[in-house]
């Protein structure tokens, strides 16, 4: 586990850097926002007057809601969607619709093809080191970008989530799978956290979705979830790599996973993140380049029942979401194939 204290460290996602004092004064057009964001809050909740949101925009334009009795803000990620989900080809057959009088009624264009959408996530603004996961990272918008350009790999497909914070990508994933599985440490809010994302973004998706722990430093709760993960033949994850010792712990938990049928093909999208070292005189990414040592350690393990197949993935798939695609984005593909 991390040290106390870099557990104590407080740290920000680069997703969202906004304050309070940006509050969007109560004009028609704030109000306005207010309201269409409010209204997709899951109505079995009862709010309180003290857990009302309130309106706040972020530094990179997103519309936030901060909620003062959970701490925690509600935020819209607008996306585009893929081509392929907004043709008649990829959609089902329409069947001819004729009115009273006999005539075909014609499907409107505007009404067959919507072409944005939006995901809302309640996150955390800032964290302690170990309760990372209750914000929204760079990597988990990167990762749901490769989900919808790649509909090949996620469509139908029984898909586990590994790390998964606040379930951003696994919504996401749900709009073509068949199921998944949303999977983190229980610790903090962050298993509620994803049950209400996941709730208010219902209507999005369409896949049958399972909330369950995994923990990295303790394979007993693989063995709890091995009925929902018997079918499992994709995982992914997105920014799980901060310091060394989960890093060997990731990496063990994914031995444990693919050592098991089906064959499954593992996505994981990370940044790397550059520091200054005064022992290397140069600005270095150590956290990334542990990974890529874990990476050389994944290939060797169990080649007896294991074929690899451990790939960097290129990047220059479309973007969807609304953020800065980086150059230091990477996304590794791992595929085991059963002996």
């Amino acid at each position: 586990m991390a040290s106390e204290d870099a557990e104590e460290l407080t740290v920000t996602s680069e997703v969202h850097h906004f304050s309070k004092e940006e509050v969007i004064e109560g004009s028609a057009g704030g109000m306005s926002t207010i309201l269409q964001v409010s209204q997709q809050i899951d109505k079995s909740e009862e709010v309180e007057d003290e857990d009302l949101f309130e309106c706040i925009l972020g530094a990179n334009g997103q519309v936030v809601l901060w909620s003062a009795k959970r701490e925690t803000v509600l935020s819209r990620f607008d996306f585009v969607y893929p081509a392929y989900m907004t043709s008649c080809e990829d959609s089902q057959i329409m069947k001819a619709v004729v009115d009273a009088d006999g005539d075909l009624q014609v499907t409107r264009k505007n009404n067959l093809h919507k072409k944005e959408g939006v995901v809302l996530i309640e996150h955390q603004s800032a964290t302690t080191l170990d309760l990372v996961g209750e914000q929204v990272w760079r990597g988990a918008l990167f990762l749901a970008d490769f989900i919808l350009h790649h509909p090949e790999i996620f469509k139908n497909a029984n898909i586990l989530e590994l790390a998964s914070g606040v379930g951003l990508t696994s919504i996401v994933a749900g709009m073509l799978a068949k199921k998944v599985v949303i999977t983190d440490v229980d610790r903090g809010d962050i298993l509620s956290l994803i049950d209400r994302n996941a709730e208010r973004n219902k209507e999005l998706v369409k896949a049958e979705i399972l909330v369950r722990e995994i923990d990295f430093y303790d394979h007993a709760t693989i063995e709890e979830n091995s009925e929902a993960l018997k079918d499992v033949s994709v995982i992914m994850a997105a920014d799980t790599i901060y310091h060394n010792q989960l890093t060997d712990q990731f990496f063990k938990t994914i031995l444990r996973l693919m050592s098991e049928p089906p064959n499954k093909t593992m996505y994981v999208a990370l940044e790397k993140r550059f520091v200054f070292t005064i022992e290397d005189m140069e600005t270095v990414a150590p956290c990334y380049d542990y990974f890529l040592d874990r990476i050389d350690w994944l290939r060797c393990q169990n080649l007896s029942t294991i074929n690899w197949v451990i790939e960097e993935v290129p990047i220059n798939f479309k973007q969807y979401f609304m953020y800065e695609k980086t150059r230091h984005l990477v996304m590794w593909k791992i595929a085991a194939e059963l002996k």
